[in-house]
Formats: structure tokens, sequence, C-alpha cells
């Protein structure tokens, strides 16, 4: 099992700026891919961003990309998303998720795990 905490959430005027942080514990050996996730109310949860665990390879969603960025750091067993001129329709709860596919991936149940989620609200 992987257990995965999410930190970072908040309320924040449009333009402005959050950190989200992701730190997994328990089999993390298992663990190949990360991605955070978001969903709105009265919608589904839908991709941000994804990074693998052994390099730098990246995949965004088209609607983050040039704002949002995804890293890691492996000593501390934690991925970070850096969210940028951030705007009203980013509002919703992030979720931090892992998975043992290779292969960086937007699908939901191509992820094995998945945090509690933390709430993102930005102002107009």
């Amino acid at each position: 099992q992987v257990q995965l905490v999410e930190s970072g959430g908040g309320l924040v005027q449009a333009g402005g700026s959050l950190r989200l942080s992701c730190t997994a514990s328990g089999r993390t050996v298992t663990v190949y891919t990360m991605g955070w996730f978001r969903q709105a109310p009265g919608k589904e949860r839908e991709f941000v961003a994804a990074i693998r665990w052994n390099d730098d390879s990246t995949y965004y969603a088209d609607s983050v990309k040039g704002r949002f960025t995804i890293s890691r750091d492996n000593a501390k067993n934690t991925v970070y998303l850096q969210m940028n001129s951030l705007k009203p329709e980013d509002t919703a709860v992030y979720y931090c998720a892992a998975g043992s596919s290779v292969r960086l991936n937007s699908r939901v149940h191509s992820y094995d795990y998945w945090g509690q989620g933390t709430q993102v609200t930005v102002s107009s």
C-alpha cells in the first residue's frame, strides 16, 4: 500500500500563486508515476499534470500548460504542483495520485493510489 498526503491548498485571488505538496509513504518502490488531478463541483475528475519518479519527464493538460509546473524531490518522496496565474476556473479539489505504470498517463483509472484532496479556491 502507498499513502499520499496533500497539503498547500487555500484561497487565492485570480492571478495569484499556490504550491501544492504530496508526500508518499509505504511501498513507494512500486510507484513509477505521480499525477495531479482536480474535481470541481458537479464535474468529473480531470487530469492536471504527471511526472515520472526516475526522470524529468512531465505531462500537462492543455488548460494548465505554461501556468502550472510539476516537480519532485525523491529524497523527500514528495511531488509538488506550482500553480501560477491562477484563474477562477482552476477552483477545485486537487488530488494527488500514484501509479505503477511507467507511462505518463492522464486517465484516472491508470493510477492506483489517491490522496484525500486539498481545496483550491480562486476568487475573481
